[in-house]
């Protein structure tokens, strides 16, 4: 009988590599043991890790490996987090979690996508990246249970932040629709009922009663939003982690505000470690993006890579730094290149205020170097 298949010898040095390919319902599995061995490929339901397990233990069988063969195994980060990886390492598995936006992909303007296609891509990646070549791909670093939990206070802040924005925003839509202005302000609902349309109409009460509903969401997320920064202060205040430590340090600084400071420790200073500031731009996405070919020379702006949070708060900390620290270097560096060159060229410089001052701002924390000039209680 001819063998279609290679079968793999079972010996130390054989690894098993497994891809995963994640998705709402159903998981994709990619199983191989080397470049020159077709991939065994099977879906499992979404979640189901005693179907894993035994998908693992059967691919051992079916390419001739030992039990105590090492795993290795990628999955792309997602909607499923970091739990999955938590898991994987738990029971033995060597996994990395990749940034799906590093992913190399076709530049054609169709090309065919499913999932045992990415499956199988992923593999491949995997076994390039194994052996050396480290461009491939940006592997996620993944936090500790600790860290991640540590930054649910900001994340849960800056949802309150938008959910009133959003309201608030439907509020004055829906007055502007009927010619109507109003303040929101606390007496809202006494002015709604005295308010008349732009033609001279009482406003209709159904939209009325929707108003007024409207209005009592929008008190409720206030007083959330309340809640939450009482409960921010008094964790920077009387909190003994290293992201209270972290955020009680920002604050020294004149021009550091709770937001910035809380943001700061929960998403990067007080949660995670930095080699250099470089790696700190690229995780804030504050980083350029040169673009140099042939003769075309020129930039593409900021990466933009992480959380936009960060690099709002950032910019705005930024602008805060010029107006309470006129004294410091970087403040008058901006002033010398950008203060004078107009509108949109303070806009760009703005940007490179907030990467070296977050980058200041680490090397304050973490090295105690004080930024030039600056002020510091």
């Amino acid at each position: 009988m001819i063998a279609t298949t290679r079968t793999v010898e079972c010996n130390a040095d054989a690894t098993l590599w497994v891809a995963f390919e994640l998705g709402s319902t159903k998981w994709t599995l990619g199983f191989t043991t080397g470049v020159a061995q077709k991939a065994r490929l099977r879906t499992i339901a979404a979640g189901d890790l005693a179907c894993l397990t035994r998908e693992i233990a059967a691919a051992k069988v079916r390419f001739g490996v030992g039990t105590e063969t090492p795993v290795r195994s990628v999955y792309e980060a997602g909607r499923d987090g970091f739990w999955l990886h938590r898991w994987l390492v738990a029971h033995g598995v060597d996994n990395i979690v990749v940034d799906s936006s590093s992913i190399e992909v076709k530049r054609r303007a169709r090309h065919a996508k499913t999932d045992r296609l990415d499956v199988r891509k992923l593999l491949e990646q995997l076994l390039r990246w194994a052996g050396g070549a480290r461009r491939t791909w940006s592997v996620v670093h993944v936090p500790t249970t600790d860290a991640e939990d540590a930054r649910q206070l900001a994340r849960a802040i800056e949802t309150v932040g938008v959910d009133r924005t959003r309201v608030r925003n439907r509020i004055h839509g829906l007055l502007a629709v009927q010619g109507v202005r109003l303040e929101l302000t606390g007496d809202f609902v006494a002015q709604l009922a005295l308010a008349q349309t732009g033609d001279g109409r009482p406003v209709p009460s159904a939209l009325r009663a929707r108003l007024a509903q409207e209005w009592a969401f929008l008190q409720t997320i206030e007083a959330r939003a309340h809640q939450l920064a009482a409960q921010r202060a008094e964790q920077i205040a009387q909190g003994t982690t290293r992201m209270a430590e972290v955020a009680r340090a920002l604050q020294r600084v004149r021009g550091v505000g709770a937001t910035s400071a809380a943001l700061y420790s929960a998403e990067l200073l007080g949660t995670r470690t930095f080699q250099n500031g470089r790696q700190l731009s690229a995780l804030s996405g504050l980083a350029p993006v040169p673009y140099r070919s042939d003769q075309r020379v020129g930039d593409l702006g900021i990466s933009k890579t992480g959380r936009s949070a960060i690099r709002r708060v950032a910019i705005q900390g930024a602008w805060c730094w010029l107006r309470w620290q006129p004294d410091s270097a970087l403040t008058q560096w901006f002033d010398r290149r950008f203060a004078a060159a107009g509108k949109r060229a303070r806009r760009i410089g703005i940007v490179a205020v907030a990467r070296k001052l977050l980058v200041a701002l680490w090397r304050f924390v973490e090295h105690g170097v004080i930024p030039d000039g600056a002020l510091v209680q």
